[in-house]
């Protein structure tokens, strides 16, 4: 157990975190001079599963314990990711919120996230943390009326999540989380049932490793550089699996025949793993482009479609926010990326370059899918450039997206240069592609878009975010002006049946299809080709 003004002393933005190396495993907490077996409603956390995190409980009454974020590996500056069970639990143990039966008395438990890295976030316009159980599988929102988000005195001013939940099945073992989880393993499902379809026009290809041979030195570097506990080891040494990085490609095979013009549309996802909905986004892109919609194979016959993903698979496996096992933002290493520190995001790269080299290929879009924990709806961040008449047609694509999906917003979207984004994909892609190339960074809310009015929130679900992916696939019909080859008058995306789910009781555009005049625009000089294959050596 650790008292208030211990905690208090140990709760620093990064001094604390110290000592929170590893996940709690099956951690039973008992209070301060407690002797004995543990009893019903003595607690049991855990997070040694895929994508789990939580370092740390302080029990600080019955009904009162604080949490704390286990840190990125190797890299104590990110905190925001949380995933964690608790069991063990007894009736008599909660309240939540005004949904108990009346004339009923029970105490609530307290749950406080206490060190969070960052001091924006949407838990202070309504966010919740999610939770399902063991009866109830179906990943639901805390009610926003039980969660507050603040500043602590108790943690050196901190801000800290609280929330007050209600164990209302002593059998269940209750599971909470950030937002909807999405794991690797998840991932491998989903692709291995679409590799069983045989379809002619989807391709999965193994485009490289998460550790590259003779990488495993890595992991003995990491224990000596950065100290971590035993069981965090274990996870690291399970890096020696070498995850996989997938691409996708889904596109009609009469495009993939040798000598023929290609263009391309390449779409990555969750270079930053705690980003969740980024990969429910791009399923719904995938889900889209190989369904039997008319818009769909239209889009197959046009256009060739490459999607990675998975960027960080050892992050989203090990249950980090924003960053790689090594603790690199890979985000932020696209100009010169290192084959064994940044295997992934190497071969992304070096892919890009190639094609980018083929005078067969235009690769004509690329979009990196992230979360934004702060904003809400759907947006994008482009590039400026000094062209204005490039600057105007890179705002196209987002403005057909708007009409087309109702939580985008347009007006959210921005252009810019910063230079501490200069790192990123959209931005060093952006600067390296040929003028008939966009690059975005596409964006949607941990929480929810906005309808009508800004007290017209809508919570995002996992099918909603799919939607917004699907919107973002049929958004290019539109784009290249292919609305008359589809076989029949445009039907609506199909949309997800709304389920009933049982409560926790206590609870300037482009021309037709070959739209550059005079065929394909020449690309840059070879010389300038040859200067960028090199900086892949």
């Amino acid at each position: 157990m650790a008292e208030r003004s211990r905690t208090a002393e140990t709760g620093s933005a990064i001094g604390s975190d110290d000592i929170i190396a590893g996940n709690v495993s099956k951690y039973t907490v008992l209070p301060a001079g407690y002797c004995g077996q543990p009893k019903k409603g003595h607690l049991i956390f855990d997070a040694c599963f895929e994508s789990g995190n939580l370092g740390r409980v302080d029990h600080i009454t019955e009904f009162e314990y604080d949490l704390f974020i286990r840190p990125d590996t190797c890299n104590p500056r990110f905190r925001v990711w949380f995933n964690f069970t608790v069991e063990n639990v007894k009736e008599s143990q909660s309240l939540f919120g005004g949904l108990i039966a009346k004339g009923t008395s029970k105490s609530r438990v307290i749950f406080n996230v206490v060190n969070f890295s960052k001091t924006k976030s949407l838990y202070r316009d309504g966010m919740a943390p999610m939770v399902k159980s063991t009866s109830r599988p179906k990943w639901q929102r805390i009610p926003s009326k039980n969660v507050y988000y603040y500043r602590c005195p108790d943690h050196r001013r901190n801000y800290v999540m609280s929330f007050a939940f209600c164990f209302d099945r002593e059998d269940d073992t209750y599971q909470f989380a950030y937002c909807y989880p999405y794991t690797y393993t998840r991932l491998q499902h989903y692709l291995d049932n679409l590799q069983r379809r045989n379809m002619d026009y989807f391709c999965r290809e193994l485009l490289g490793l998460s550790v590259l041979p003779g990488s495993h030195l890595l992991s003995l570097h990491t224990f000596l550089v950065f100290p971590v506990a035993v069981d965090l080891q274990v996870l690291l040494l399970q890096q020696l699996q070498k995850r996989q990085l997938d691409l996708l490609t889904i596109t009609s095979p009469a495009n993939l025949r040798p000598g023929a013009e290609q263009k391309v549309v390449f779409i990555t996802a969750r270079v930053h793993p705690g980003e969740t909905p980024s990969s429910f986004v791009c399923q719904g892109i995938i889900d889209f482009l190989v369904s039997q919609h008319p818009i769909a194979k239209v889009l197959r016959d046009h256009l060739v479609f490459k999607i990675a993903p998975m960027l960080n698979p050892d992050g989203v496996y090990l249950g980090n926010y924003r960053c790689s096992l090594m603790g690199f933002d890979l985000n932020r290493h696209w100009a010169n990326p290192s084959p064994w520190a940044h295997p992934t995001l190497h071969g992304v790269k070096q892919l890009i370059i190639e094609m980018y080299n083929n005078p067969k290929i235009n690769l004509e879009f690329y979009i990196d899918i992230h979360a934004h924990s702060t904003m809400m709806n759907g947006f994008m961040y482009g590039n400026i450039f000094e062209d204005e008449e490039r600057f105007q047609r890179q705002a196209v694509f987002p403005k057909l997206l708007c009409q087309n999906a109702e939580d985008f917003s347009y007006s959210s979207t921005s252009f810019n240069r910063d230079a501490v984004k200069a790192g990123t994909g959209r931005r060093f892609l952006g600067g390296l592609l040929n003028d008939t190339s966009y690059c975005y960074t596409l964006e949607v809310s941990f929480y929810s878009y906005i309808l009508g009015g800004p007290t017209s929130a809508v919570p995002y679900t996992e099918a909603a975010y799919m939607k917004l992916g699907r919107n973002v696939a049929r958004t290019f019909l539109d784009y290249y002006r292919l609305n008359s080859l589809v076989e029949r008058p445009l039907a609506p995306t199909p949309k997800s049946r709304k389920e009933k789910t049982p409560l926790f009781k206590c609870t300037t555009q482009r021309g037709q299809g070959n739209s550059h005049a005079g065929g394909k625009p020449e690309k840059r000089s070879q010389a300038h080709r040859k200067d960028q294959s090199l900086s892949m050596q």
